[in-house]
């Protein structure tokens, strides 16, 4: 999955549109343009499409968590600048608040079968024995399952923003 796309997904799923979306880029002090925005939202094929940064889609998710959890005192965290399925998880869990339980349900709703041992693994570090890279199919069903338990009314987002 492409970062262009993780942001048009998220865009659709919360129904955000340009305001709520350079507003939640602005909640980290990253400033971003309608057209830059309008840019990255773009089908891949497009002419005009610009690609989003690793960086650039970690500050988005950062905004988003600001957005649903509130500041954190003390430093703010840094965009980083490598992402991974595995961190972009970890972001959309942490804004949406989801426990593991709430992670299996959405993972269910998207016709998945995944247990809450399989999900930890996810979440552990890099370096733990145990850990397990979050595959495109697993993200994607996420997403998918996240459209279907917020946006119900649609089910498959439209083509182009």
């Amino acid at each position: 999955m492409t970062n262009n796309d993780i942001l048009r997904r998220i865009r659709f799923i919360f129904d955000f549109n340009d305001l709520k979306m350079i507003a939640l880029f602005e909640l980290t002090g990253y400033r971003v343009t309608r057209e830059q925005l309008r840019e990255w939202l773009k089908k891949d094929d497009d002419p005009a499409f610009q690609p989003c940064s690793d960086p650039q889609l970690a500050t988005f998710l950062n905004g988003l968590i600001i957005d649903k959890r509130g500041r954190k005192s003390g430093p703010q965290p840094e965009a980083e600048q490598r992402l991974t399925n595995n961190i972009i998880f970890r972001k959309l869990k942490i804004a949406l608040e989801l426990k593991t339980e709430d992670l299996v349900q959405i993972m269910r709703l998207a016709g998945m079968q995944i247990s809450a041992h399989e999900i930890s693994a996810l979440f552990r570090n890099p370096g733990h024995k145990h850990y397990r890279t979050c595959k495109d199919q697993i993200l994607r069903n996420f997403l998918k399952g996240l459209q279907l338990k917020y946006r119900a009314d649609a089910s498959e987002p439209p083509s182009v923003f």
